[in-house]
């Protein structure tokens, strides 16, 4: 079985062009948290902890109410089919932060009001990327 993954590596993610926030902001969550408050809670607060995968898998088990003895198997069911990236996470889409990835693969956010976003954005030694427009 062929696993896919969406790490990416020495990279910045950057807020979508198209994004409608000045300032990053907190992802809101009514009764159960969003996909987006999940995400934003591992990352932030665990910086350069995790892979995009392992944040991705997270969330889903969590949604879906998997038991570590689960998690295994459902994490190569998983990955045996491609999954979005956080080019098209809401937090880089709508929520205002930029991704760092580093050699690792692994993620940090950060606010795009913040000096750190905007050392990544002038660095030309780092990939750089754009999340995903919301609208075509």
């Amino acid at each position: 079985m062929k696993l896919h993954t969406t790490n990416y590596f020495d990279t910045f993610i950057e807020i979508a062009e198209d994004t409608k926030v000045n300032k990053a902001m907190f992802p809101k969550s009514k009764e159960k948290k969003t996909i987006a408050a999940m995400q934003f809670d591992l990352i932030s607060k665990n910086p350069y902890q995790y892979t995009s995968d392992d944040v991705f898998f997270q969330v889903h088990a969590e949604k879906n109410d998997l038991t570590k003895s689960e998690y295994p198997e459902a994490r190569k069911r998983f990955f045996s089919k491609g999954q979005p990236c956080f080019r098209a996470s809401p937090l880089t889409k709508t929520h205002g932060y930029g991704l760092h990835c580093d050699k690792d693969g692994k993620l940090a956010l950060y606010a795009m009001e913040s000096i750190e976003y905007q050392k990544f954005v002038e660095n030309i030694n780092i990939v750089k990327v754009k999340a995903m427009k919301s609208k075509r």
